[in-house]
This record gives structure tokens, C-alpha cells and sequence, in this order.
């Protein structure tokens, strides 16, 4: 894995096995949009190729979980394994333009979404209609889902993540628009922009190991609407 400029492609590998799943994930966040995937959970694959396409991000993911019992822990496993392997491709950062955000339509669904590569984790989302959590949809993925992948996603990357629903009424646009507006945001904010030689950061730094969190959490490292935790150690 690289993230200098001219010395390679940034990529990432990752593996993680519990009792419930094993997951593996390959991702190059300078590919094409190649995806292959395979969670056992076909409209959550649905909605990762969806995220690889749209994102212009090489992405292979295979897992075999629990889906018997329910498919909650392997959707949540694909993504704490899909954070990691975003915050590994992406290195010290240096070069990207850090904030992004994308407004994305699907019919009658419209969703927009804003990142900033941070290196600390937030997640807020909001605007999905009343019922939406409690819809099944394509048989399998029940639309709460949604939210805590966003959240799971946010934190194990260490990004900080909005993604508001403006409006919808069919559960499977309002989910897949969510996916595309976060793959065309995530697309730009971790493009390199050419007038950037750093780390887009006051402090030099976007390693979440380094310095003090500062304004702009939730409190004492709490969450915020729907949020994943903010932790107390980041940087801006």
C-alpha cells in the first residue's frame, strides 16, 4: 500500500474471522469501479456494487457469515472490515482533498451526503421516512440496517459522515441512493488534488493517534443523531 504520489497505487487488504463471520476485503481507491461481491446477502451486495462503481473504487469482498440465524452480523462485519480497509488504503492521507460531498437522486429518492476524511469518526444520519427501519427489503436487508452500516463504516474508517434524506417513499431507492450519494462523495473526497503537496490538516496531521479531538463532537465522546461515537482522540 502507497499514498505518495508517482510510487503506487493506495490499496488495501483485509481480513477479519469471528464465530459469527470471515470477511476479506480488497480495496483500490485509484481503480475503475471493477467490484466483485459476494456477502451471502444479496441486496446488501446490491448496494456495495453500488458503492464500488459509483466511486470509481476497485472493490472485492467475500463473506460467509451467520445469515441462517440472521444476516445482521455479517452485514456489520462487511463493513467494520470495509472501514478498515478505507482507512488503511488511504495512509497518512497526504494529497487528498479531504471534503466532499455529493446530492443524488433516484426517482422520487434524493439524499445528500458529506464526508470529511478527518480522522475522527462521527456519524450523523437523518431524514429517512417513518417505517423505513422496519422494511424488508429484497427479502433479506431490513432498512435499520442502513444506518448502522453508515455508522459502522464512518467509525472504522475514521471519517466523519452526514447523510440527510431529503426526500422517498420506496425503501429500496431511499437505501440505494443513500449508497451512491456516499460513493460519489467518498470519490471526491479521497481523490488527490494536484495543489495539495501535504496533509490537508492546520495540525499536519489526520492520524487519529495524534493530538486532542477539538471542537465539533458530540460532548464528552458521545454520539450524535444516529452517530457513531466521536472519540476523544483525533485531529482536525
Amino acid at each position: 500500500m502507497s499514498t505518495a504520489r508517482g510510487s503506487g497505487r493506495r490499496t488495501a487488504r483485509i481480513e477479519r474471522t469471528t464465530k459469527e463471520s470471515k470477511v476479506v476485503v480488497e480495496l483500490d481507491l485509484d481503480g475503475s469501479g471493477r467490484v466483485d461481491v459476494s456477502t451471502g446477502v444479496p441486496f446488501y451486495d446490491h448496494m456495495l456494487d453500488q458503492l464500488g462503481r459509483h466511486g470509481l473504487f476497485d472493490l472485492t469482498v467475500r463473506a460467509q457469515g451467520d445469515v441462517d440465524v440472521d444476516v445482521h452480523h455479517t452485514v456489520e462485519d462487511t463493513a467494520i472490515v470495509l472501514g478498515q480497509a478505507f482507512r488503511e488504503a488511504l495512509g497518512d492521507k497526504r494529497g487528498i482533498r479531504r471534503f466532499a460531498d455529493a446530492t443524488v437522486p433516484l426517482d422520487e429518492a434524493l439524499v445528500h451526503v458529506v464526508v470529511d476524511v478527518a480522522g475522527r469518526p462521527y456519524c450523523v444520519h437523518t431524514g429517512e421516512p417513518d417505517g423505513q427501519a422496519y422494511a424488508m427489503i429484497g427479502g433479506h436487508f431490513t432498512g435499520s440496517l442502513t444506518r448502522h452500516v453508515l455508522e459502522t463504516l464512518a467509525f472504522h474508517a475514521v471519517i466523519c459522515l452526514h447523510v440527510r434524506v431529503l426526500a422517498g417513499r420506496d425503501p429500496h431507492h431511499i437505501v440505494e441512493a443513500q449508497f451512491k450519494g456516499l460513493a460519489r462523495a467518498l470519490r471526491d473526497a479521497v481523490a488527490l488534488d494536484p495543489r495539495e503537496t501535504g496533509v490537508p490538516s492546520t495540525k499536519g496531521t489526520l492520524d487519529p493517534r495524534d493530538g486532542d479531538a477539538g471542537e465539533g463532537g458530540a460532548g464528552e465522546g458521545g454520539a450524535g443523531e444516529g452517530g457513531a461515537p466521536a472519540q476523544r482522540k483525533g485531529t482536525f
